[in-house]
């Protein structure tokens, strides 16, 4: 009996271990005289962005995640497999975060998750592979690429969004919003120029827009537009 409770509890342990995840913060800052533009180049993780109006300078805070990992083995991986940088590369500045595991085939990979303060000025290219995804207070134009994952947008000057699936919220737009998206409900409110569309599947609700609404298409899913204020097209 004293052996069996002694291997149970070293296997308790080691269950216990192999939850265990590795994480560790970074930040990294840089100035944004000579800049207009931000491209973001980010891989598995969570991406929020919000403009400060009082700041010339871009602020990350990436926290960086290895799952079942010992402190040991998850720096090991950090150094030989994370791209993580911020530069300025002539009139843009970009900021690259992501694993390179196309050979892991892990079902929980490494993750960088990232916290974003840009002047709000500051227009955006966001290149997303998976993790949800928020943009506030960016008084420019933000064109983001996505792989999954929820889409949030809110206060910003246009914004063209490609993405492949996840629902997608965008709200308070100054200019023009152009979705292309795969699958996952699409909700766009309080737009002041026109707004476009072309969805594989999912549900469609559009309300407050200044000027015309476009559906390219819409393969599946419900369609709720109202006080569009130009003309409403739907090319299905």
């Amino acid at each position: 009996m004293r052996s069996f409770v002694i291997m149970a509890m070293f296997a308790a342990s080691l269950s216990s271990a192999a939850w265990n995840d590795y994480t560790e913060d970074r930040d990294l800052e840089l100035d944004t005289k000579g800049i207009n533009t931000l491209e973001i180049d980010a891989g598995a993780g969570s991406l929020a962005i919000r403009g400060n109006a009082d700041t010339r300078n871009i602020r990350v805070k990436a926290t960086i995640s290895v799952p079942d990992e010992s402190a040991e083995k998850a720096k090991e991986i950090i150094a030989s497999d994370m791209t993580l940088s911020l530069e300025k590369v002539r009139d843009r500045a970009r900021l690259e975060a992501y694993f390179d595991h196309k050979s892991w085939g892990w079902d929980d990979p490494p993750s960088v998750d990232l916290e974003i303060r840009v002047p709000h000025s500051l227009a955006l290219v966001i290149d997303d592979a998976s993790g949800s995804l928020q943009v506030m207070n960016v008084d420019a134009d933000v064109t983001i690429e996505d792989g999954s994952g929820s889409i949030k947008v809110e206060q910003v000057g246009s914004v063209v969004i490609d993405d492949g699936s996840g629902s997608i919220e965008v709200t308070g737009v100054r200019g023009d919003v152009s979705i292309e998206d795969g699958s996952g409900s699409i909700t766009v409110r309080k737009v002041g120029g026109s707004v476009i569309i072309d969805d594989g599947s999912g549900g469609i609700n559009v309300d407050d827009v200044e000027h015309d609404l476009t559906i390219v298409d819409d393969g599946s899913g419900s369609l709720d537009a109202t006080d569009i204020r130009g003309t409403i097209k739907q090319d299905t």
